[in-house]
C-alpha cells in the first residue's frame, strides 16, 4: 500500500475535484430540490416560479461556461475554481435571507455563475493530470461529489427543518450549507495545482501506455477530430442530459411529497440513498467507458435514465418509485465525466477546455429549458407526470444518438 508521500499528486487533484463538486453541485445546486417544498410553501411559490428559480441558476451557469475557458487562460485553474466556489457559498447565504421570489432568483443566478466557473475547469483539469486510459476513471471519481453533497443535504435539511420549523428551517439550511461551501473553497485553493509540471511530475497513465503517451498527452498529441459535426453531435447528446436530469433532481422531492404523499423526513431518506448510490455512478460508468467506449456507455446510461423517468411518471407497479430512484442515481452523474473524457480523447488536453465549454453551451441551454417547461406543465396539469414522460422520450433519443458517436480508440 503506497504512502501518502509516494502517492501521485494527481489523486490529490481528484480529491480537490470531488470537494469542488460537493460544493458547487451537491450543495450549491442540488440542495434546491430538497429545500423547494418548505421554501415554496413559506413564500407561496407556485410550480412555475419554482421552475424559474432553477432556470435562473442555469442561465448563470451558461454565462459562466461562455467565459470559463477565457478565465482559465487569463488566471489559472486554481484561481477560477476556488473563486467560483466562493461565489456559490456567498450567494447561497443570500438566498437564506431572501424574502421574495426576485431576490432568490437573483442570488441563485449568481450561484449558477459560480457553479459554472468551478465545474467546467475542474472537469478539464483532470485531463492535464491523467492520460487517456485513466481519464474516464478519474473524472468519474470527481463527479461522485454530487452524490456526497446530496447525501449530506438528505440528512441535514429534514433535521434542521424539524428543529427550526419549515418557515425558518430552509433559511438556516441555506446559511449552513453556504458556509460549508466557503470552507471547501479555502481547501481547494490550498490543494489545487494547475499542471503536473508544477510539482515536477508527469501525466499519470497506466503502465502499458506510459511510454507512448506521456509527452503526447502533454503537448504534441494532435486532435483526432476537429470538425464541427462531432461537436454538434456530442453537444446534442449533452443537451438532452441537461434538459432531462435537471427535471428529475429539481422536482423529485416535490413529486414524492405532493404526488406520492411522502413526509419530508421520508423524502429526505430517499434523497440520502439517492446521493449514496450516485457516488458510484461516475466511477462505475467512467471506468466502463474506458473499456467499452464512450458512445456505447452513454447509450446504456441514457437507457437507464429513460426507464427511471418512465417509472416515476407512470408508477406501473408497487415499488416503481424505489426502482426509479435507484436506476437514476446509479447512472446520473456519469454523463458529464464521460463527455469530458470524450472531448479530451478527441482534442487532447490542451484544447479540451474550449471544446468542453462548446458542448456545455448546449448542455446549459437544456438546463435552462428543462425546469421552466416542467414547472409550466406541472402548473397546468397538477403533477410532474407529463414532464417525466417528455424526459423519458428525450433520453431515449440521446441513447440512439450516442451509438453513432465517432470512435476515439476507447
Amino acid at each position: 500500500m503506497p504512502s501518502l508521500r509516494s502517492m501521485h499528486y494527481g489523486w490529490i487533484i481528484v480529491l480537490s475535484g470531488v470537494l469542488a463538486i460537493v460544493a458547487v453541485l451537491g450543495l450549491g445546486r442540488f440542495s434546491l430540490g430538497m429545500l423547494l417544498p418548505s421554501m415554496g410553501s413559506d413564500l407561496e411559490l407556485g410550480y412555475s416560479r419554482m421552475g424559474f428559480i432553477g432556470t435562473g441558476n442555469f442561465v448563470g451557469y451558461l454565462l459562466a461556461v461562455l467565459i470559463s475557458s477565457r478565465m482559465v487562460k487569463h488566471f489559472n485553474y486554481r484561481a477560477v475554481i476556488s473563486g467560483g466556489i466562493f461565489l456559490v457559498g456567498s450567494s447561497m447565504i443570500i438566498v437564506g435571507s431572501a424574502n421574495g421570489f426576485w431576490l432568490i432568483l437573483t442570488a441563485f443566478f449568481f450561484t449558477g455563475i459560480g457553479s459554472g466557473l468551478a465545474n467546467v475547469p475542474v472537469m478539464i483539469l483532470i485531463s492535464h493530470w491523467f492520460g487517456s486510459s485513466m481519464r474516464g476513471r478519474a473524472t468519474g471519481l470527481v463527479v461522485s461529489g454530487s452524490g456526497l453533497g446530496i447525501m449530506l443535504t438528505g440528512l441535514l435539511v429534514p433535521a434542521i427543518n424539524n428543529w427550526a420549523g419549515n418557515s425558518q428551517g430552509w433559511r438556516i439550511n441555506w446559511v449552513i450549507l453556504g458556509s460549508l461551501v466557503l470552507a471547501i473553497g479555502v481547501l481547494c485553493a490550498l490543494l489545487i495545482r494547475n499542471r503536473p509540471q508544477d510539482r515536477g511530475l508527469q501525466v499519470l497513465e497506466t503502465s502499458r501506455k506510459k511510454g507512448e503517451e506521456k509527452q503526447a498527452d502533454l503537448l504534441t498529441k494532435k486532435p483526432i477530430i476537429t470538425g464541427k459535426r462531432v461537436f454538434l453531435h456530442l453537444g446534442s447528446i449533452y443537451f438532452f442530459f441537461g434538459f432531462t436530469y435537471v427535471i428529475y433532481v429539481t422536482f423529485v422531492i416535490t413529486t414524492l411529497i405532493n404526488d406520492y404523499s411522502f413526509t419530508e423526513a421520508v423524502a429526505g431518506r430517499f434523497w440520502f440513498w439517492f446521493g449514496l448510490l450516485g457516488i458510484f455512478s461516475g466511477p462505475l460508468f467512467g471506468s466502463l467507458s474506458d473499456r467499452l467506449g464512450r458512445g456505447r456507455t452513454l447509450a446504456l446510461v441514457y437507457t437507464l435514465q429513460g426507464v427511471s423517468h418512465l417509472l416515476l411518471a407512470l408508477n406501473p407497479m408497487p415499488g416503481s418509485v424505489y426502482l426509479s430512484i435507484a436506476l437514476f442515481a446509479l447512472c446520473a452523474w456519469s454523463v458529464p465525466s464521460i463527455v469530458a473524457a470524450a472531448i479530451s480523447d478527441y482534442l487532447g488536453p490542451l484544447k479540451a477546455a474550449s471544446g468542453f465549454a462548446a458542448v456545455t453551451l448546449l448542455f446549459g441551454i437544456g438546463q435552462i429549458t428543462g425546469p421552466a417547461l416542467a414547472g409550466i406543465l406541472a402548473e397546468r396539469s397538477g403533477s410532474f407526470a407529463q414532464a417525466y414522460l417528455l424526459a423519458s422520450l428525450l433520453t431515449g433519443t440521446a441513447a440512439v444518438l450516442s451509438l453513432f458517436l465517432p470512435k476515439t480508440g476507447k
